[in-house]
C-alpha cells in the first residue's frame, strides 16, 4: 500500500505550540480529516482536500480516514491538543480493530501534540509537578456514576485533577455536580484553576477555591484543574500567583 495515515495533535491553539513533526505531516498530506473547527485552524495547501465533520462522529471519521489511506491517499487525522488524550487516536485504533482486515497493515503513526493540561500548567507555573490524573466530564460514552466514582477516588488519593470536557450547552450541569462530589473529599480551600483557550484568542486564567468555584466560568474551551491540600501558591505584587505542586508529599 502506498497510502499512509498520521494521527496528529494541533496543540491547544497557537501555531507556536504545534510541533515541527506535526507541521511536516500536515504539509505532506493529501487529505485532512477532522472535526470542522479544528480543520479551520489549518491553512489548506493547493492539492489538499479537507474532510470536515461534526462532533460525536469520531468512528465514522476514523473509518473514512482509513478508507482513504487504504486507497492510496496520504491522510492526516487532526485532533486538538494531543491526539491520544480524549481525542482521535483511540477512535482510529478502535476502527482498525473492528474494521477491514487490510487496515491493520496500513502505515499508521501517532504524532503527539501539547495537551490542554500541559499548556494550562505552563501558564500557571507547575501545578502538575507531582502525581496527577485527567478525567473527562463528558457522559456521552460513560455513565455519570462512573465519573463520580473516579472523582471521589482520585480526590481522596491526593491527585491533582485535570478536568476535560468540563461544560457545554448540551451538558451544562456536570461541572457543578463534579464540584459537589469533590467537596465530599476535599476542603473548600483547595485551589481550582480555570484555563480557557490557552494559546488562542480569548485566553483567560481564573484562580479560585473549591468553595467559591463557579461552573459558569467554563465552556468547552476551558480546562479546569483541581489542586490538592499540598498545592502551593506564590503571591506576586503585580500579577497572577505562581501555582506549583511540591516535589515531595508528606505521608498520609
Amino acid at each position: 500500500m502506498t497510502g499512509w495515515l498520521r494521527i496528529v495533535g494541533l496543540g491547544p491553539g497557537a501555531d507556536a505550540m504545534r510541533t515541527h513533526e506535526v507541521s511536516a505531516a500536515l504539509a505532506a498530506a493529501s487529505d485532512l480529516v477532522g472535526y470542522a473547527p479544528y480543520l479551520a485552524r489549518i491553512a489548506t495547501l493547493p492539492g489538499q482536500t479537507a474532510h470536515g465533520s461534526d462532533n460525536r462522529v469520531e468512528l465514522d471519521r476514523a473509518r473514512h480516514a482509513l478508507a482513504l489511506a487504504s486507497a492510496g491517499h496520504r491522510v492526516a487525522v487532526v485532533s486538538g491538543g494531543d491526539p491520544g488524550v480524549f481525542a482521535m487516536a483511540s477512535a482510529v485504533f478502535e476502527a482498525v480493530e473492528h474494521g477491514e482486515p487490510a487496515w491493520r497493515d496500513l502505515d499508521i503513526t501517532v504524532l503527539p501534540g501539547v495537551s490542554a493540561m500541559f499548556a494550562a500548567a505552563a501558564r500557571l507555573g507547575a501545578p502538575l509537578g507531582h502525581d496527577f490524573c485527567a478525567i473527562s466530564l463528558s457522559d456521552n460514552l460513560k455513565p455519570w456514576s462512573l465519573i463520580r466514582t473516579r472523582l471521589l477516588a482520585v480526590a481522596s488519593a491526593g491527585f491533582v485533577i485535570a478536568l476535560y470536557n468540563a461544560r457545554s450547552k448540551a451538558r451544562p450541569d456536570q461541572l457543578q455536580a463534579a464540584f459537589t462530589v469533590l467537596a465530599e473529599a476535599l476542603p473548600g480551600s483547595v485551589p481550582v484553576m480555570f484555563a480557557r483557550a490557552i494559546g488562542g484568542d480569548g485566553e483567560k486564567i481564573t484562580l479560585t477555591t473549591l468553595a467559591e468555584a463557579d461552573a459558569g466560568l467554563a465552556d468547552m474551551r476551558t480546562l479546569v484543574m483541581i489542586g490538592t491540600t499540598e498545592t502551593r501558591m506564590i503571591t506576586r505584587s503585580d500579577s497572577r500567583p505562581f501555582v506549583y505542586a511540591p516535589r515531595s508529599v508528606e505521608a498520609i
